[in-house]
């Protein structure tokens, strides 16, 4: 008999502690539900950009912490340059065009959404003597004027200026802000930031630029004027060689959900230091 009431007072024991959890379970499961947007929930699709390189790690960046956001949606990025990143905005082949360097005044029809400003960091071999270059100074290594580093504080050896291809963002600020468009003689032309940097780094007689958010410890940077490239001395505008990362937009077209969604996070504050702990800066 003792034994049949055990029974019976564990199965009922046992009933209550399951009505018990039934009844606080969506409680429980509604909270998370509750505290997550309608959009959060339901955005979906794709975000193609296409464009700067030297974007790669801002844009790589906001793409991960907004498809964490956003899980149904895809942000897709095809690193072709700025001048592409604007060409693929404008003829509709990508969503957003990504470039590092304001539009021209022939580039018509587009918008432009401003994310963030870099500087553009003016690179030598970690072996390299020189520390300190004039805008003046840089503008002659570039068009050739100066090749022997010796001119400018450096070894008694030949100039190597390593730059961008054509259509390049980097090389647009680099060539408009040192004033030397359509005059520079370059050794080495290559199509990424990336390669820049290495062919810098492999070369004790080369210099080059590259993106600040790209810049690691394979070659040195270089002050200009006095000045070093660093965030406090960029927003201030005491590092004159910087530009401007922009979301490139056909105007007219209507931009998905997803993709108008993906602009106004970049825009947003939440993710602002995300940009920054990618290497570039908001003002």
């Amino acid at each position: 008999m003792k034994r049949v009431l055990s029974i019976a007072l564990a199965a009922v024991l046992c009933i209550a502690a399951f009505a018990g959890c039934s009844s606080g379970s969506p409680a429980t499961s509604a909270a998370p539900s509750a505290s997550v947007s309608t959009a959060t929930a339901t955005l979906s699709g794709t975000v193609s950009t296409n464009g700067s390189t030297s974007m790669e790690s801002v844009i790589s960046a906001l793409s991960e912490a907004f498809m964490e956001k956003y899980p149904k949606v895809t942000v897709t990025y095809d690193s072709t340059g700025s001048s592409a990143g604007i060409t693929a905005a404008s003829q509709g082949q990508a969503d957003i065009g990504l470039s590092s360097r304001d539009l021209k005044t022939t580039e018509t029809g587009l918008d432009t959404a401003t994310i963030a400003i870099d500087g553009i960091a003016i690179i030598v071999n970690k072996s390299s003597k020189v520390t300190d270059l004039t805008l003046d100074q840089i503008a002659k290594l570039a068009t050739g004027e100066i090749t022997n580093w010796k001119e400018v504080g450096g070894a008694d050896s030949p100039v190597v200026f390593v730059g961008r291809e054509a259509g390049s963002g980097t090389r647009d600020g680099f060539e408009s802000i040192v004033n030397v468009a359509n005059k520079c003689k370059y050794t080495q032309e290559l199509t990424s930031t990336g390669a820049v940097i290495q062919a810098v780094a492999s070369n004790q007689n080369a210099f080059g630029y590259a993106s600040l958010s790209a810049v690691g410890d394979t070659v040195t940077m270089l002050k200009v004027g006095g000045v070093a490239c660093t965030k406090d001395n960029i927003l201030n505008g005491t590092y004159k060689i910087q530009r401007d990362f922009n979301l490139i937009t056909k105007q007219g077209t209507t931009l998905s959900p997803a993709a108008k969604a993906f602009i106004d996070y970049a825009k947003s504050k939440e993710a602002a230091p995300i940009i920054e702990k990618a290497g570039a800066f908001v003002k």
